[in-house]
């Protein structure tokens, strides 16, 4: 179980940094004049964030047995 989140997690980081990287990219060659793009971007990136501090807490939950 460990493993599979330990793997989940680093799919969610490595597509952060996708649409990151992405998003910078189309910043720099100005193409987006409105923006929509950019926010579409950006709901991305935090999404994927989000998803990936669920599953390191879902980790961590797992991995400290939860007993007190």
């Amino acid at each position: 179980m460990q493993t599979i989140l330990i793997i989940l997690i680093a799919a969610a980081a490595a597509a952060t940094l996708f649409v990151l990287v992405k998003g910078v990219i189309g910043m720099a060659q100005g193409k987006d004049v409105t923006g929509v793009r950019s926010q579409d971007l950006m709901r991305k990136r935090v999404m994927f964030q989000a998803l990936a501090i669920v599953l390191v807490v879902l980790l961590l939950v797992v991995a400290g047995g939860g007993g007190a």
